[in-house]
């Protein structure tokens, strides 16, 4: 089959940028006879274009305030008749029916109208009906007719049709039809979404998982590569799952742009830092928080995380749970901090200042601090894996003391600030800390003893930097204690405190070690991996 020249169009838009100069184009160059509706007809016309009226077409009025114009035969049996069927032709001839060879329509703005804050209502009036109806109809058809959604697109048909003696080509009008199912499936999601939200439905993710799952997947941003310049990448929000102060909707105010490396590594830390209530400073790199404090201002919490590990801390992350302060911004510069990226949840107009001196680094304004998204994906080949997201919610009224010494008071503090952080350290996660201040991590260790020994010499070399003695150490483990070396190696460096979530069929030999070392040992009885 030959491809159809462009005689007859349709044309009914929300969006009518350069509709008129397309129009004037496919009437002037191609002689097509341009059909319209409503606003998109007078726009038309007042631009000097001969239009014809949906109405004169199907011999019937717009009515209803414009609910009923397009669904009609006349229209649709234009649009879905097949042109190499003699039967479809014979009764469109029987019936008066002219054929539509290219479809030019864009939606109501559904979106924009719920994201305005209008009312019930009103957003009900902005579901679209009869364009779909028609998307639909010529995309099923693309055999024989075009269906343009993107005002984008305008001169890229007009050129091939020049090329092509007034015709598109099977190809483009293939891909035109998939943009189509595209455009009415994200369309039809949004009024799904929104209508489930008016009824209180679809809010929380079911107890168990689905059957099946619609995921809205929109484009934030482009980036210049993956984890690796030979990657491709591209950023992407989820509607649907993005609470207000999320990573996603932080508003950029200075730097260059997030690499993938850099929305990887501040979501960590910008999730972990949300664990606090009292003023908490996280510096984070490679995935793992390198510095972690909490104090009674940003300022010494910033202090204290950056002494953990300053060599690690260079070219990090900083994530701050409350505003942060022109003072805070002075002891980074006075410490020759290179960072990446800063997120808080505001700043100082000092403080700002002087971040924006620095063109490079990313500053990030969340405007408030909340819980993260209730699920959490990820994905997998061929796949994708979801979970409620892990918060460190269980309450220290339901930890037991298995060991004959009990923590003091102090100790416990000490070691919840702990049991937060090492839920953000990559499993086998060791964490040694002093003072609320995260200053011994051992990472990802393939056994877990590694993980202790790398934790508490870090810990040694943090106080040999500030000068202090190592003593009062406690330490958190995100998993049980398969052994007791694990004890055995936390006790040589001097930690006097270990909370675990317990559970090992060896529990007793590690409590055994603890007594033996005079150590307390909290069981959470919850467990925290990370990978």
């Amino acid at each position: 089959m030959e491809n159809p020249k462009v005689k007859r169009v349709l044309m009914s838009v929300t969006d009518k940028t350069g509709v008129v100069e397309f129009a004037r184009a496919l009437h002037d160059e191609f002689g097509a006879e341009i059909i319209s509706t409503g606003g998109t007809a007078r726009a038309i016309s007042e631009g000097g274009v001969p239009v014809t009226p949906i109405d004169e077409v199907t011999k019937f009025p717009e009515m209803m305030d414009g609910r009923v114009k397009t669904l009609h035969p006349m229209v649709h049996g234009g649009l879905l008749a097949k042109r190499d069927n003699p039967k479809h032709m014979e009764e469109a001839a029987e019936h008066g029916i002219q054929m539509i060879d290219m479809v030019v329509v864009n939606l109501y703005a559904f979106e924009k109208t719920v994201a305005s804050g209008a009312d019930f209502d009103t957003c009900i009036e902005n579901i679209d009906i009869g364009g779909p109806s028609m998307l639909r109809s010529a995309a099923k058809n693309h055999a024989s007719v075009a269906v343009v959604t993107d005002p984008a697109s305008y001169d890229a048909i007009l050129d091939e049709m020049r090329a092509n003696g007034g015709a598109t080509t099977l190809e483009t009008r293939r891909k035109l039809a998939l943009e189509v199912f595209r455009t009415t499936n994200a369309y039809d999601g949004a009024i799904a979404r929104w209508l489930e939200a008016q009824l209180g439905e679809g809010t929380e993710w079911p107890a168990e998982p689905p059957e099946a799952c619609d995921l809205r997947l929109v484009k934030q941003q482009g980036l210049r590569y993956g984890e690796n310049p030979h990657q491709t990448a591209a950023f992407y929000r989820m509607d649907d799952f993005a609470s207000p102060h999320s990573l996603v909707n932080a508003e950029q105010l200075n730097g260059k742009e997030l690499s993938y490396n850099n929305i990887l590594d501040t979501d960590a830390c910008w999730s972990l830092v949300r664990e606090f209530d009292e003023p908490a400073v996280v510096i984070l790199k490679h995935q793992n928080p390198c510095g972690s404090a909490v104090a009674a201002t940003v300022t010494e919490a910033y202090d204290k995380a950056f002494a953990c590990d300053p060599k690690s801390a260079f070219g990090g992350i900083i994530a701050a749970n409350v505003e942060v302060t022109q003072e805070m911004v002075e002891h980074i510069n006075a410490n020759k901090q290179f960072i990446e990226v800063v997120i808080a949840p505001g700043y100082e107009q000092g403080a700002l200042e002087l971040l924006q001196q620095k063109k490079n680094v990313r500053v990030l304004r969340t405007g408030g601090v909340d819980a993260p998204a209730a699920i959490e994906f990820r994905s997998v080949d061929g796949g994708m894996l979801a979970q409620c997201t892990d918060r460190v919610n269980e309450k220290p009224a339901d930890f037991t003391v298995p060991t004959k010494r009990k923590p003091t008071d102090e100790e416990m503090h000490e070691l919840l600030f702990a049991w937060r952080v090492c839920k953000g350290v990559k499993s086998n996660a060791i964490l040694v800390s002093k003072d609320h201040a995260g200053i011994g991590m051992g990472p990802g260790q393939p056994n877990r003893v590694d993980s202790a020994e790398l934790a508490c010499k870090r810990a040694h070399e943090a106080c040999e930097r500030m000068g202090v003695a190592p003593e009062g150490l406690v330490a958190a483990s995100d998993a049980f204690f398969p052994f007791r070396d694990n004890i055995d190696m936390l006790a040589s460096y001097g930690v006097t405190a270990i909370i675990q979530p317990g559970g090992s069929i060896r529990d007793d030999e590690s409590i055994q070690a603890c007594d033996e070392h005079g150590i307390a040992m909290v069981f959470t009885g919850h467990r925290h991996f990370r990978h």
